[in-house]
């Protein structure tokens, strides 16, 4: 309760506040009219590209562009380990997002601002984008945000954690307040002892703090692209010596050194005894850089623009890099760097990008930020600490002079930078750890959350109740009964499982049965039976006892009373097991074997009942199952921390994995038959009607199958010419050559599909089923089964069993 007070304090304080948060939006959109566009997406509001359907994204927020990239080599090794699961990347700056867009491009799904910590954006952002875990870079600490994502069941973690000086005061200040808010990270992995310390004084619990190391060690040094307008001006001019400025800063306060005015007058110094020297001089903000070419042009110096660059420029001279994330690449031109931030009182900015380079590194006295990076090169005397502006020229010449003395600090520092590595592979397994056990669940908006809640208490109540009187009329077959449902609505691949029962059934000796309630069917007979590989209409018995009746594995009982039905299979065919397809809800039947499926793509279903989720019942109802099977478990973000979760719910139930095989592609018309892997089309586009359509996006990503479009319809949904016209028109603008679909869908087509499509051809998905631990399941089966034949009965009767 004492946590809920503070937040709700925190949440009337920023209600408060609201007015003075537009004024600076305002003000900064009238300094920086470049900030507005930003302002949609820093309220929550990101593209409809952004949207997804599935959780499993990896969202990283990096405010400004020293995080960005820090997390270059992260983002990568995260796409590479989670390849499946799209990563967005935040940001707090401007120059953050371009340097993002310029370093994350082809790594990143998406990049934008990061909302605003009110509620209301934040939640916006979750519900799009559905991360099943949020990584914050170094000190970003958000209370509505870390909250919420927790409150939807998202993994939660720090990298690279780092608290500042100034920061730490200020958070030892409100600790009474952030004590609560460390609460909610899963894992914060810190940069040094000394931070593992700070964040412990913050409230942290100990036990979830570790020491990461810094990730900005595991930078890749990369050079100028061969085609870079820098590149070729660099080429023209041909400095003797190049000497950068990086990331210079103004003045922190009224008093304080401005780091241009240093460096240029510096400069002026310098060229008097280096006639052949460049200076590139890249200001940290991108407002600053008019401001640094009128300091140029009043100080009489030759320059040119990095946005102006026209190949000549005068040497002495001086390169303004007016643009964003090219810096990097030009340390490897530098024969002397000063980095910036560190004679102003700013705290410094890191050092060890021109240190993977072997540049020479010139600093002030300000490296607060960077503290143990600054501890680690001073004790390898690995690089030049001036104490003040007027040292700054001297420091410069006396390494561009001594070419022996540039090339041993080069080295020194190259050395001190590569022994720390292996921060990043620390952070990819901390967040493969928390993401393995978090499966979030994103409420809706809260006016329709409040208006679907108390429905969704009536359907548990209505549930209840339903179930309740139906065990009270429950009735027993004389034939084994297991079930194969689940507490989910859509698809979980139970029409496959059922299929691969029946088959294993056989193959044991057994006589099997499927029965069906037979969804979306339109006949007015009450209990319908299908002989194997019996031709009947989807109108007459529904769609998925087509898929049933076709393989010819089994009869195949159609009707609402089960027990009818499968007394009615009893009888015409002898059957001492009946499969019953969607019964975990239906327990007017009895059954020796309850198997629950639970979609290893979508598993908790919205984490609440219909409507505001999409589950038949609360979770707790898996107690009631015998045996649970993950299924399509070759799609399923982590199936061991899915079993861990299902284990909160039911203790005894053996756990399994099932995985869908794609074995071949049918022709609509069953003309031609192709193995799965050998589509003979390179533009292909696809459709489907399914219960959980990501399931067969998942199968033909699997396939290595890139569609030129797709299109998704309603469960069983059953298709008119109009659409397929529709469709086709859709896919020949995409430029298809073949249009792909799932057997269900097949069979839902209308007559004359493959005309109605043409030219595109029409192929759908024949799959399989394979169960990890196949014995182990199927023994469990027969050894709740009874053992002893069904009656004999020779005479095949239609007419219904007494009530």
């Amino acid at each position: 309760m004492k946590t809920k007070g503070i937040y709700f304090l925190y949440r009337v304080l920023q209600a408060l506040a609201l007015p003075t948060l537009l004024a600076y939006f305002l003000l900064r959109c009238l300094r920086t009219p470049a900030y507005f566009t930003s302002l949609r997406q820093r309220l929550g509001f990101l593209s409809r590209h952004f949207k997804q359907t599935v959780p499993g994204a990896i969202w990283l927020h990096a405010v400004s562009v020293g995080e960005v990239l820090a997390i270059v080599e992260l983002a990568r090794r995260i796409r590479g380990d989670f390849p499946r699961n799209p990563i967005f990347v935040s940001t707090g700056t401007l120059a953050g997002r371009a340097a993002a867009a310029d370093k994350l491009a082809g790594t990143a799904s998406g990049i934008f601002y990061a909302p605003i910590d009110h509620v209301f954006a934040v939640r916006r952002v979750l519900r799009t984008i559905r991360p099943v875990l949020v990584a914050i870079v170094e000190t970003e600490i958000w209370p509505n945000l870390f909250r919420e994502a927790k409150r939807a069941g998202c993994g939660l973690v720090i990298v690279n954690g780092r608290i500042s000086d100034r920061t730490h005061q200020r958070y030892r200040r409100h600790r009474w307040f952030f004590c609560h808010v460390m609460q909610w990270p899963d894992a914060v992995l810190v940069q040094s002892e000394a931070m593992r310390e700070r964040f412990l004084t913050m409230g942290t619990p100990a036990a979830r703090v570790q020491i990461g190391g810094n990730l900005k060690y595991d930078f890749t040094p990369k050079e100028l692209a061969a085609d870079s307008p820098v590149r070729r001006f660099l080429e023209s001019v041909q400095p003797a010596e190049v000497w950068i400025a990086a990331s210079t800063m103004p003045p922190a306060r009224s008093g304080d050194i401005d780091e241009d005015d240093i460096v240029i007058s510096a400069f002026r110094k310098l060229a008097e005894q280096h006639p052949g020297l460049l200076l590139v001089l890249a200001p940290r903000r991108p407002e600053r850089f008019p401001v640094v070419a009128e300091k140029l042009t009043r100080a009489a110096v030759p320059f040119v623009r990095r946005s102006e660059l026209d190949g000549t420029l005068a040497l002495p001279g001086v390169l303004l890099l007016d643009s964003i994330g090219e810096l990097g690449g030009l340390f490897a031109f530098a024969d002397a760097v000063f980095m910036g931030g560190t004679l102003a009182e700013r705290g410094g900015h890191n050092i060890l990008e021109p240190a993977f380079y072997s540049c020479p590194i010139v600093c002030g006295p300000h490296l607060e930020n960077f503290r143990e990076i600054a501890e680690d090169f001073r004790a390898a005397e690995a690089l030049v600490e001036i104490p003040g502006p007027a040292e700054l020229m001297s420091a410069v010449e006396r390494i561009l002079s001594d070419r022996r003395l540039a090339a041993e600090l080069g080295r020194r520092a190259l050395a001190c930078a590569e022994s720390k590595k292996g921060a990043t592979g620390r952070a990819v397994e901390a967040i493969r750890d928390v993401s393995a056990d978090s499966w979030p669940c994103f409420r809706p908006v809260l006016p329709l959350f409040a208006i679907l809640w108390p429905l969704a208490q009536l359907w548990r109540i209505a549930g209840v109740w339903k179930r309740r009187r139906d065990h009270r009329r429950r009735r027993r077959m004389e034939a084994g009964v297991v079930s194969v449902g689940n507490i989910s609505m859509g698809g979980t691949g139970k029409t496959p499982l059922v299929v691969y029962l029946a088959t294993q059934m056989v193959a044991a000796g057994h006589r099997p049965g499927i029965l069906s309630r037979g969804y979306g069917r339109h006949s007015l007979d009450r209990n319908l039976i299908l002989e194997p590989e019996t031709q009947a209409s989807v109108a007459q018995t529904g769609d998925e006892p087509q898929i049933f009746a076709r393989t010819g594995v089994a009869p195949v009982g159609i009707g609402a009373s089960r027990f009818e039905t499968g007394w009615l299979l009893e009888q015409q065919f002898n059957v001492d097991v009946l499969l019953l397809d969607d019964g975990f809800q239906h327990v007017r039947l009895n059954r020796q074997v309850d198997i629950v499926l639970i979609d290893g793509i979508l598993p908790f279903a919205g984490g609440d009942v219909f409507p505001l989720g999409r589950l038949r019942e609360p979770l707790t109802s898996l107690s009631r199952a015998d045996a649970i099977v993950i299924t399509r478990a070759e799609c399923c973000r982590s199936p061991e921390g899915l079993a861990r979760r299902l284990r909160r719910y039911n203790e005894r139930a053996p756990i399994f994995h099932s995985r869908s095989i794609p074995e071949h592609w049918v022709e609509i018309t069953g003309k031609r038959i192709i193995p799965a892997r050998e589509l003979p089309f390179t533009r292909v586009a696809a459709f489907c009607g399914l219960g959980n359509p990501h399931s067969f996006w998942c199968t033909l990503d699997l396939l290595g199958i890139a569609l030129e479009d797709r299109v998704e319809f309603n469960d069983h949904h059953s298709y008119r010419p109009r659409e397929l016209r529709r469709l086709a028109a859709q896919f020949a603008g995409a430029r298809a050559e073949a249009a792909l679909t799932t057997e269900k869908d097949a069979i839902n087509l209308c007559a004359s599909c493959d005309e109605l499509m043409a030219p595109l051809e029409i192929y759908w998905l024949k799959i399989g089923t394979a169960v990890d631990r196949e014995a182990e399941l199927l023994a469990f089966i027969e050894s709740r089964l009874p053992h002893r034949a069904p009656r004999v009965s020779t005479a095949h009767r239609s007419d219904n069993p007494t009530p």
